[in-house]
């Protein structure tokens, strides 16, 4: 009997397949290849079919078909993706910057989920819970054994409706209850801007939601209501991108009217567009520094490609993510949807800045190296100066990006600077500014002592290559002849970490001073904190202040670095100048 009802059940699915096939055959209707489309739909449902109702163990349809959906899409780009309906709020969070919560970041520490950061502002910030502070409860769940992405959706939810929050907070004996009322959260693009020093204004710009270029904008004309600001940092490192007409939005903020910033090009004659400056612009003329990073990606690219093709300012840091496709959301059925490459942007010289094999990609999407043979030079718009296409924006002025000693990383991946900056701010209750923050040296020595009964080694490269030497001497036979001489210079290599927390306290420290400001300040703090010992940061601020330099990167025109790009280069003039295709 159940065998009977399992083939109806069955055969019922294959029914809805069918019909959802032959849907999709109607829809394609109008595409030259209908054989091959319509023949591959009848194969998949087939398929599906004798599946489903003649695999061996019991299959869940649903998962089969997102994983073939998913393997499908990974086979082209690597931002064309499947949005089952589960998935839409977080997609609508990402483009809007919008939702319904408490206004919180949480993480894990160790098998608990804490309070990482409350945004400024809004409920749980207003309602006085702390980084730091464990949630033990929501709503009378149990958050044990839980992770954050469920604890998340906890504490998400309609405006207005209330969260009922048990915490454990250090120093506390008894937990804490508080009842939060949810509101819509809108986390701002522009999460800090103020003045770096007395002539150059700073700008953060962390994300292209829906308003980022009017926040950017009052954060420009705040800063212009200084009758010292003579020059702008503009900062866009680590920012993935968003909206392209907030990032079209943006470059007219400093471009004159009537300028290209970008165009699209795509297989559908709809995606052909050139997007101009059309609003009025804020100001044309402060000399600009750009930062940018491996983590500036797709609408920060634009933003900072055309301003560099503009000659419009300088730019600075290291090479940018490399995406250059477009993507465009299309509704599917049961409410869920497909993020959908439908175009590729140009900047104002011409170039793409995706890779051009975007196929052989790391596990974020971007790409290493491109061959030589593959990039072309291109001209900027007003000076002529030679940029390349390829993947990425490059600087101006590339900077080696920064990195953790082993100490530090080790430190704040066993959350150890977390910790003493929750006990910090509990010996603290108040600090005068985040800028101002300094650790002095005896509390260095007590976040040293802190230490004492925690756990934070670590392996460096060098260690785990004499280990490797070893068990392939050892297996080889050949370790004892070289015993003395191996344990010698391991002895010489291996790390102490006392003498590390002396030898990087500095970097330490800073780390500390930025955690530390946060707790008090939040976001905002923790980014005036790190602006003190930031090199790109200071950088812009040597450049900008040397106008002779400034003025020699944006006019100097130098030849195509590549000899095969000199060539190719030269052709593509010669064409352009006689006329020929």
């Amino acid at each position: 009997m159940d065998t009977l009802k399992n083939i109806f059940k069955k055969a019922k699915l294959w029914l809805l397949v069918t019909a959802l096939a032959g849907y999709g055959i109607i829809s394609y209707s109008f595409v030259d290849n209908y054989f091959e489309v319509s023949k591959n739909l009848d194969i998949f449902a087939t398929l599906f079919r004798e599946l489903n109702m003649y695999y061996v163990d019991e299959t869940n349809p649903g998962d089969l078909m997102k994983k073939g959906i998913d393997q499908m899409l990974e086979s082209l780009d690597p931002y064309t993706n499947y949005i089952p309906e589960s998935d839409i709020e977080d997609y609508r969070y990402m483009t809007t910057g919008q939702y319904g919560g408490i206004g919180a970041l949480i993480r894990m520490h160790g098998e608990k989920i804490m309070v990482a950061e409350p945004y400024e502002g809004y409920p749980a910030q207003k309602s006085d819970l702390r980084a730091g502070d464990v949630i033990i409860e929501v709503n009378g769940i149990s958050t044990k054994g839980k992770k954050t992405d469920e604890v998340s959706k906890l504490l998400k939810g309609t405006p207005s409706t209330p969260a009922k929050i048990i915490l454990e907070r250090e120093g506390e004996k008894k937990p804490i209850e508080k009842t939060v009322i949810r509101e819509e959260i809108k986390v701002k693009s522009v999460s800090y801007s103020g003045m770096l020093n007395e002539n150059i204004g700073y700008i953060k710009l962390s994300g292209f939601t829906e308003n980022a270029a009017n926040e950017v904008k009052e954060a420009l004309t705040e800063l212009k209501k200084n009758p010292k600001f003579s020059f702008l940092v503009f900062d866009l490192r680590g920012n993935p991108g968003g909206l392209l007409k907030e990032a079209v939005d943006i470059v007219s903020l400093f471009v004159d009217k009537g300028n290209d910033i970008v165009s699209t090009k795509g297989k559908i004659k709809e995606w052909d567009k050139v997007h101009k400056a059309v609003n009025p612009p804020v100001d044309t003329q402060t000399p600009m520094a750009v930062l940018i990073n491996r983590g500036s990606a797709s609408a920060s690219e634009i933003v900072s490609g055309a301003l560099q093709d503009l000659d419009r300012a300088v730019i600075i840091g290291q090479k940018s993510f490399g995406k250059g496709l477009v993507q465009q959301t299309r509704p599917l059925s049961y409410n869920a949807q497909l993020k959908v490459t439908v175009a590729k942007y140009y900047i104002p010289s011409g170039r793409c800045i995706q890779a051009l094999d975007y196929t052989h990609k790391n596990e974020d999407g971007s790409v290493d190296k491109v061959p030589d043979s593959l990039i072309t030079a291109f001209k900027t718009v007003k000076n002529g100066r030679i940029v390349y296409d390829g993947a990425g924006i490059a600087p101006d002025i590339t900077l080696e990006p920064e990195r953790y000693s082993n100490i530090a990383g080790s430190l704040l991946s066993k959350s150890h600077v977390f910790d003493y900056a929750t006990k910090y701010r509990i010996d603290h209750p108040t600090i005068s500014k985040a800028a101002d923050l300094k650790l002095t040296d005896a509390e260095y020595d007590d976040f040293v002592s802190f230490l004492n009964d925690k756990e934070y080694d670590y392996t460096t490269k060098s260690e785990k290559l004499m280990d490797d030497l070893k068990k392939s001497a050892e297996e080889e036979k050949n370790y004892e002849a070289a015993k003395a001489e191996y344990e010698a210079l391991k002895n010489k290599l291996i790390h102490s970490k006392k003498e590390d927390l002396k030898k990087h306290k500095d970097e330490i420290k800073q780390l500390l001073e930025e955690e530390i400001a946060s707790r008090y300040f939040y976001q905002k703090g923790r980014l005036e904190a790190s602006l003190k010992s930031d090199i790109e940061v200071s950088e812009a601020v040597k450049v900008l202040n040397d106008a002779a330099k400034y003025k020699t990167i944006l006019t100097t025109v130098e030849k195509p670095k590549h000899p095969f790009h000199s060539e190719k280069f030269k052709e593509k003039e010669k064409e352009k100048t006689t006329g020929q295709n």
